[in-house]
């Protein structure tokens, strides 16, 4: 150790010293990475698609009259060349209302698996699973509430008119954090070593 040191121009011992402030700058740079930024929205989607899938499946109830009242369209202004999209059939509105439940479990659990390819891609700095996952996870977030919620559920069946059963905002809400973290999902640092410094 003393060679080393005297070879590198150091003062014996004062390596040992700067290698613990060398690690705690490393670790501060760690938490600075777009990786963690990548793995904590992916988390909290997660988390979010999981709670709402929990929530739909526990207290089916609630949401499956806000899915009855938008597909029949009975709080719209029931214009008579839009109401003939509408959906009355109950056995219908229950087969939608549980594909929704199914999607949302589905996103809920690949994104889950996405976060822990993030976490475990930190410590190996290995990202590429989890940045696959992730990029699944999120387009079934953003095909369910966009597509599903904003233009079927907005547009076709109106449901902009209606002042009771309006879930626009919640969706564009929904829209917006996938959205998001998919962009920065796909940050061109994020493909980089989280030590690496520019």
């Amino acid at each position: 150790m003393a060679e080393a040191d005297r070879r590198s121009g150091a003062e014996p011992g004062a390596r040992a010293s700067g290698t613990g402030a060398a690690t705690r700058r490393d670790r501060l740079l760690r938490l600075g990475a777009p990786q963690v930024a990548a793995t904590a929205l992916t988390a909290t989607v997660a988390l979010y698609m999981t709670l709402v899938a929990f929530g739909n499946i526990t207290d089916f109830g609630t949401n499956q009259q806000f899915v009855q009242h938008v597909l029949s369209m009975d709080t719209t202004f029931e214009d008579p060349d839009l109401m003939w999209r509408a959906v009355e059939s109950p056995a219908l509105q229950n087969a939608a209302y549980v594909a929704v439940i199914v999607w949302e479990t589905l996103a809920a659990l690949v994104l889950l698996a996405a976060t822990w390819f993030w976490l475990s891609g930190l410590r190996r700095q290995a990202y590429e699973r989890a940045r696959a996952a992730s990029t699944v996870g999120l387009v079934m977030v953003l095909l369910l509430f966009g597509a599903g919620f904003l233009a079927i559920g907005g547009e076709w069946f109106a449901m902009w008119q209606s002042s009771d059963w309006n879930g626009l905002d919640a969706a564009f809400r929904n829209v917006a954090l996938a959205a998001l973290t998919l962009l920065v999902v796909h940050l061109p640092g994020v493909r980089r070593s989280g030590t690496e410094e520019t």
